[in-house]
């Protein structure tokens, strides 16, 4: 009789070395746990963008979170309490019962997309089947990796970011993309 062997969770926290993490905020609470990190001397990134929107018959422009519900963090492990105990925190995104880092890449990703003018951008927390892998060819983007998992008109490509578990929709126009011949991985490499 084989012996079950009981794999162990992953935890990417590090004593020392500081690494992106995403955490889970109570709805609509993104700004106020940002503040309340950044009180605890806790390195955040919180991405926004500005949006019109429409009250009665004013129209303003807004600041709202591009994730909702998620603020990163850039840690090392003894950071991980303080910030559990902060008030409307829910806890960490988790890929099943890992605790997962998000990649520098990946951040960098998202700060160049919420800089990007003109790019309607939203995430969603689907679940997607890999699509055709593309690399961005032109525009402050230029560079960016990843795969189409859903393609929306001739515009709008929804680009998977894995270590989030999290995709951006990201209106990009066709003759910025191009197809790569092989696999790129993730986004970023």
């Amino acid at each position: 009789m084989a012996k079950k062997v009981e794999k162990k969770p992953i935890n990417d926290l590090h004593p020392t070395e500081s690494r992106w993490f995403a955490v889970h905020t109570r709805n609509k609470s993104e700004k106020f746990v940002k503040r309340m990190l950044e009180k605890k001397n806790i390195h955040t990134y919180l991405p926004l963008q500005t949006v019109m929107r429409q009250y009665g018959r004013v129209r303003r422009l807004v600041e709202k979170p591009l994730i909702n519900c998620y603020v990163f963090v850039h840690i090392v492990k003894e950071s991980y309490v303080p910030i559990m105990e902060t008030e409307n925190v829910v806890g960490f995104a988790r890929v099943g019962p890992n605790l997962m880092a998000v990649r520098d890449e990946e951040i960098e990703i998202i700060r160049r997309v919420t800089l990007e003018d003109g790019i309607e951008v939203s995430a969603t927390v689907d679940t997607f089947e890999e699509g055709d892998p593309i690399e961005i060819s032109a525009g402050s983007l230029i560079g960016m990796k990843g795969r189409i998992v859903r393609q929306e008109g001739k515009r709008k490509f929804q680009v998977e970011l894995e270590s989030l578990g999290m995709s951006l929709l990201i209106t990009v126009d066709s003759a910025f993309l191009e197809k790569i011949g092989s696999s790129p991985g993730t986004m970023g490499n």
